[in-house]
């Protein structure tokens, strides 16, 4: 048996972890593994190269991914998938395991419509895959934020000032929902939540009344940019607003022990499901175990927006 793997997408860490364990259980079980550089505009240009248990040796404690990454244009058309399909059966490539988002798992679904055995791991830092409850990447990008925000928020507080801080997160706003809750931030502006920047204001006011010397807003991306609310906030507020994008910070860096044990699991468990015949699914974490579920219907999966964890936010950071 033989199979493939890429890595697709925007990069996360992780999935360094998450290509060892697919390799060591794969050779473990007497199975050649190729890797594919570039995601699919590898596959596209049959940049494949054989994988053995040394090529994925030390790569465990690294950030990004050593299989590299992209996006490809040409595999959104039919005439792309169909050469992708090609190529991977004139390589002998029987099974192939895609890590990635949503994107990623959308051109996994292309290929098994093809014909090829796919089975798909949840990298991104977003977390913004409905299937899963998390994503391989995203404790690690909520740590780099949190490491961020107890940094600014010293020198905030010398200079009794609100700072605005960027994080990413377009459609899903949960690393600066998760973040804003642990480093105790003063407002949160999402794209699950209508934003009310009066509310928001009169808020941070009432804490500055109250001997508050100064606050923090954790912004998720999808909702604008950084600088417009500061301009906005220091408007409303007539308090000193400065702000901060944390951008590409957040997808680099050693993965945590979580998003490592993650990125095992998923691994260990994708080959797992080659070998038992379970392929066309993706491996989720799901109510605290793990599982495959078919990939048409893993992508359709809604996100759900953790109203739970916002309330509980809001309530602490009075």
């Amino acid at each position: 048996m033989r199979i493939g793997i890429l890595t697709s997408g925007g990069d996360a860490p992780g999935m360094n972890a998450a290509i060892r364990a697919v390799v060591r259980t794969a050779i473990f079980n007497k199975i050649e593994v190729y890797g594919i550089h570039r995601g699919y505009a590898g596959l596209l240009e049959e940049d494949i190269v054989p994988l053995n248990v040394y090529s994925v040796a030390d790569i465990l404690q690294r950030g990004g991914t050593i299989l590299r990454t992209s996006r490809s244009e040409f595999f959104a058309t039919d005439a792309g998938v169909k050469k992708g399909a090609e190529v991977l059966e004139a390589y002998g490539i029987e099974h192939l395991v895609v890590i990635g988002g949503d994107g990623s798992f959308k051109g996994a679904l292309a290929l098994q419509k093809e014909g090829v055995s796919v089975i798909g791991i949840p990298g991104t830092i977003d977390n913004d895959i409905g299937c899963s409850d998390y994503t391989i990447g995203f404790d690690t990008a909520v740590t780099t934020a949190l490491d961020a925000i107890s940094k600014i928020r010293d020198t905030t507080y010398s200079h009794n000032r609100i700072n605005v801080i960027q994080v990413m997160g377009r459609k899903c706003g949960d690393i600066a929902l998760y973040s804003g809750l642990s480093g105790g931030a003063e407002a949160l502006i999402l794209p699950e939540v209508k934003t009310d920047l009066d509310g928001i204001c009169q808020r941070l006011l009432v804490g500055k009344d109250r001997g508050k010397l100064h606050s923090i807003v954790m912004l998720a991306e999808g909702c604008g940019n950084y600088r417009d609310y500061c301009v906005e906030i220091e408007e409303r507020t007539q308090v000193t607003t400065k702000g901060t994008n944390l951008g590409y910070i957040q997808r680099g860096g050693s993965p945590s022990n979580i998003d490592r044990n993650l990125a095992c699991f998923m691994g260990y468990n994708a080959v797992q499901a080659i070998i038992k015949k379970e392929t066309g699914s993706v491996m989720v974490q799901r109510f605290g175990g793990y599982q495959g579920i078919p990939l048409e219907e893993a992508i359709q999966i809604p996100k759900v927006f953790r109203q739970d964890i916002y309330d509980i936010a809001m309530v602490l950071s009075i």
